[in-house]
């Protein structure tokens, strides 16, 4: 694994909920963070079909387009019983001509497993690959996954996305009831991130 040994990182996205996050993560390794939207870089096109290839196009893009090393994520929700979409299309089940509506994507979600008659539990999880790339074309991938059921009705109005329907493992809760730092302990993005920070340790 190569070694990040640098002093500033940016971050491919122009969320500024995900720089603050990475923000705070790094602090502990005297990072600076950036993000593409600090260099006005526009959003390359996510033309794949798994996570980790959205990740890189996003990664490789910011990198090379400035010089420095570049972070980025994907990730979304697999549902067993649906062949695990949406998938990489988590969000594009919620576009809408005026924004983004995740209580239709979830509604269709549940209605498409009725006509399944999908069997209980319906098994799904949360999926985060982050993608590490230099701008010598060299990158590090780093997984992160949270186990776990879509559940129906919705429960709870904290989180985001379809997080009222899904139940993580080892829990009676939804994410969308979960206090958020104990979500965010617990999450497939924390996952991914205790692997991705080893690889700023120093010494």
């Amino acid at each position: 694994m190569r070694r990040f040994t640098g002093d500033t990182l940016l971050l491919a996205t122009h969320n500024p909920g995900k720089l603050e996050e990475m923000t705070h993560l790094l602090a502990p390794y005297g990072i600076t963070v950036t993000s593409a939207k600090d260099h006005n870089l526009p959003e390359p096109a996510e033309t794949g079909t798994l996570f980790v290839e959205n990740a890189r196009i996003k990664a490789h893009a910011a990198a090379k387009a400035t010089g420095l090393p570049a972070l980025s994520d994907d990730s979304g929700i697999e549902i067993d019983a649906l062949g695990k979409a949406p998938g990489v299309y988590t969000a594009d089940w919620a576009e809408t001509p005026t924004g983004r509506d995740f209580t239709m994507a979830m509604t269709r979600a549940h209605d498409a497993l009725e006509a399944k008659s999908a069997p209980f539990p319906r098994t799904a999880r949360f999926c985060c690959t982050l993608v590490l790339a230099w701008p010598d074309g060299h990158d590090e991938v780093f997984p992160g996954v949270m186990e776990g059921q879509v559940v129906w009705p919705m429960r709870g109005n904290q989180g985001h996305g379809y997080d009222p329907i899904f139940q993580p493992e080892g829990y009676d809760i939804t994410f969308g009831e979960m206090d958020r730092w104990e979500k965010n302990r617990i999450s497939h993005r924390a996952d991914a991130f205790r692997k991705l920070v080893t690889i700023f340790e120093r010494g």
